[in-house]
C-alpha cells in the first residue's frame, strides 16, 4: 500500500470546483408512495416514474415498487436491484431537492432491457 504522502496530488486546481455527490434517501411510508401515486407521471419503455414536489429543500428521495405482475420473487428482486442501480448512476445526478421519485418496475421489460438503454430512460422522463 502506498503512504497517503506519496500520493498524486489532486487534479482538481483551487480555481475548480470539487465533485458533489448527491446521496438520494429511500422512501419506505406507505403514505409517501400514495403521495407519490397522485402525482406528475412519466412513462418508458422499461418502467414508470412518478414525480412528486415536497415543496420543502429537503434531499431528493426515490423508491421502487415492482407488483407481482412482473413475475416471481426472483424475477421482482433482479427488476428492483436493476432499477437500485439505474437511480444511482442515472438520477442522482438529474435529481432535484424536495423532490421524490417512484420507479415502478414492467412485467418482462425491466428485468431484461438493456442497461444503458434504461439511463437514457430515466434522463427523458425527466425532461421537459
Amino acid at each position: 500500500m502506498t503512504p497517503p504522502e506519496a500520493l498524486p496530488p489532486s487534479t482538481a486546481g483551487p480555481d475548480q470546483p470539487k465533485a458533489v455527490f448527491l446521496r438520494l434517501e429511500t422512501m419506505r411510508a406507505r403514505k409517501d408512495f400514495l403521495a407519490a401515486a397522485r402525482a406528475k407521471r412519466a412513462s418508458t419503455p422499461a418502467f414508470m416514474m412518478q414525480i412528486r414536489d415536497r415543496g420543502d429543500n429537503n434531499p431528493p428521495r426515490v423508491g421502487f415498487t415492482c407488483s407481482k405482475k412482473v413475475g416471481n420473487a426472483v424475477a421482482r428482486n433482479r427488476a428492483k436491484r436493476r432499477l437500485r442501480e439505474v437511480a444511482r448512476i442515472a438520477l442522482t445526478p438529474l435529481a432535484k431537492p424536495g423532490h421524490d421519485y417512484v420507479l415502478i418496475g414492467r412485467a418482462k421489460v425491466t428485468a431484461a432491457r438493456d442497461f444503458e438503454q434504461m439511463c437514457q430512460d430515466v434522463t427523458q422522463a425527466l425532461s421537459p
